[in-house]
């Protein structure tokens, strides 16, 4: 096998939760010690980057703007980003980004300081983010599970469908994914400890077990 790979950003086909499409280059690659993904802004305007602070995962990024211009604003300080323009954001920094021009497109790449870098496979999750906000949760679940059968590698695959199992009252279901999730990554036991997606099973004492342990 080569230990090498090339391709076109726009080679890989992009996929949407119902907010910004993007383009999953760390799974594209199989890449296992950090986090990349490529995002586009169609027209002028487009969000290019959700909300978010990593607060919860501490996670620092750097934005590389390929092609067009882009806005990015840094906790409301709105900073211009021309192609070429990189954007380094630590955790705790509310961030997002705007095109400025058709066909803005920046490459982000993050991971965790001091940590090793653990795929999650959230990429794979994507596609099933709008049936988990319709409520769906049975649908979810199933979906998942098709997907744990070929991915059984991912630790965030088995906590989203343990939440979904949760939510659509399969309690012995739920904890189990929840455990074989938390075996592989043990940083989920303190994210489910606060979870709302739980509280179907919190007092379930297999689940205080398993957040308690």
């Amino acid at each position: 096998m080569s230990g090498y790979a090339v391709t076109r950003v726009d080679k890989i086909d992009e996929i949407d939760d119902g907010r910004c499409p993007w383009r999953p280059i760390r799974a594209h690659f199989g890449i296992r010690s950090f986090g990349v993904n490529a995002f586009t802004g169609r027209e002028t305007g487009d969000r290019i980057i959700n909300e978010h602070d990593e607060t919860d995962d501490g996670q620092e990024e750097l934005y590389v703007v390929t092609t067009g211009r882009a806005t990015f604003e840094l906790d409301g300080e709105r900073r211009d980003a021309p192609a070429g323009t990189l954007v380094y954001v630590g955790p705790g920094v509310k961030r997002t980004a705007f095109a400025e021009e058709p066909g803005t497109t920046l490459v982000a790449v993050g991971a965790v300081p001091g940590q090793v870098f653990e795929p999650g496979g959230w990429e794979l999750w994507v596609p099933l983010h709008r049936i988990y906000e319709a409520g769906e949760y049975e649908q979810a679940a199933d979906r998942g599970r098709e997907l744990l059968a070929e991915h059984d590698e991912y630790p965030l695959l088995y906590y989203n469908v343990a939440c979904c199992e949760s939510k659509a009252g399969r309690k012995d279901d739920a904890i189990e994914h929840l455990r074989q999730g938390i075996e592989k990554s043990d940083r989920l036991r303190s994210l489910a400890k606060d979870d709302s997606d739980f509280d179907a099973i919190r007092d379930e004492p297999a689940f205080k077990e398993l957040i308690e342990a």
